[in-house]
């Protein structure tokens, strides 16, 4: 039985492949190509730089006189700055001013007939207990009605008219008078205070007076009458039914 040597043989060496010899080569060669063109380009710029640098190392600057003289005043006045004038500015202005104050008055005479168109057309006189009718009594005629109520109580013109009374009367202690715009004329006696004057123009349910006890009277209370076209008085009840108003 042969045996096998275990002798290992020293010195042998393993062959080398050919294509790492290649690539080794490459990088050598590309090195060297990298090293070469970077000192290149270092000479290069070295060689521009004492180009453009004078011998005594002195720089020049690139100047423009003409700009350096601006600078330093030499401006003309027609070179100043100057504020535009626009003369429209002051028409444009006045106009947007008027068409405000135009608009503005519109706007104010709107609400006036708004308000008015919402104002009552006629108001009860006086707020209270009816206490006496039209008609005779105690053998004379009681040309009115009679609504009772604390001294004070607002009296409201019944609609629109002119005052053509406001002071003492003769029976009433103190009235007031308000002709209508139909002609119609409303009397208000027996008052303690008046809140208007003669030639003031009244609205329907305005206050211009307050209940008193003046004159011929037997308590606090208002004496209503109403003169259709300024004539002889007439039933006051169903003249202010027939406006929509009950007392």
């Amino acid at each position: 039985m042969q045996k096998t040597s275990s002798t290992r043989r020293v010195g042998q060496h393993r062959k080398v492949d050919n294509s790492a010899k290649r690539r080794l080569a490459l990088v050598a060669v590309a090195t060297g190509a990298v090293s070469t063109a970077g000192a290149a380009g270092a000479t290069a710029g070295a060689q521009q730089a004492n180009s453009a640098t004078p011998a005594d190392g002195s720089i020049e600057l690139a100047t423009d006189s003409s700009f350096l003289a601006q600078e330093a005043g030499g401006s003309s006045a027609a070179d100043a700055p100057r504020i535009l004038e626009v003369p429209q500015l002051q028409e444009t202005t006045a106009d947007l001013s008027a068409q405000l104050s135009s608009a503005l008055e519109f706007a104010k005479q709107r609400a006036a007939a708004d308000a008015a168109s919402r104002a009552p057309q006629a108001a009860k006189p006086a707020e209270g207990s009816f206490t006496s009718g039209f008609g005779a009594r105690w053998g004379t005629n009681h040309n009115g009605v009679d609504i009772a109520n604390a001294i004070g109580t607002a009296i409201r013109a019944v609609k629109d008219g002119t005052v053509i009374d406001a002071g003492p009367a003769s029976g009433f202690g103190n009235w007031v008078r308000v002709k209508h715009d139909n002609g119609d004329i409303t009397v208000y006696g027996h008052i303690a205070t008046i809140d208007v004057s003669v030639g003031d123009r009244v609205t329907a349910g305005q206050k211009i007076a307050g209940m008193g006890n003046e004159g011929f009277s037997t308590g606090p209370h208002l004496h209503f009458e109403i003169h259709p076209n300024g004539s002889g008085p007439i039933d006051p009840v169903p003249w202010l039914r027939d406006l929509g108003i009950e007392i």
